[in-house]
């Protein structure tokens, strides 16, 4: 029997604009959940278009399913959520998103400075990498994606 404030898997992916394999994707990966009517008819609470939410924006900036899943399970589905509740859960994201929005912000600033402008100044470039020693330190962008200290 249908529950005053459930949703039919079709208005469910309508109002959380996204389609109903993906809802179906989300369910099999445990981040959101459904109940079965007794003609086995699929029904979500109202309450998971939240969930379903923190999962496409934390997706869009990166977020892993993983990392998204371990702050979902910190969520209690029996009850609405309060705001409390929802930062209290999300609070082991502060630190990785902060370091996000900075390597963002620094790679937005210096995108342009030096690749493709031909200036070869060895004395300015943040590319300029005296004898590879950034290689002894692992593959790819060191500067970037290096330790911290590498970094500054």
């Amino acid at each position: 029997m249908a529950k005053p404030n459930d949703l039919s898997v079709g208005d469910m992916a309508a109002r959380a604009g996204v389609p109903v394999s993906t809802l179906h994707y989300y369910e099999a990966e445990g981040l959101i959940e459904s109940w079965r009517t007794p003609a086995n008819h699929r029904r979500y609470d109202r309450r998971e278009l939240r969930r379903v939410a923190i999962i496409r924006v934390a997706q869009s900036v990166g977020v892993p399913l993983s990392e998204i899943r371990q702050v979902l399970n910190r969520v209690p589905r029996e009850k609405a959520v309060s705001k409390d509740a929802w930062a209290k859960a999300a609070a082991p994201w502060k630190d990785m998103l902060d370091e996000r929005v900075a390597l963002l912000e620094r790679l937005r600033d210096q995108m342009g400075y030096c690749i493709g402008c031909g200036c070869l100044s060895l004395e300015t470039c943040p590319l300029y990498n005296v004898d590879d020693a950034l290689g002894q330190n692992g593959a790819g962008p060191r500067r970037w994606i290096g330790s911290r200290t590498e970094r500054a």
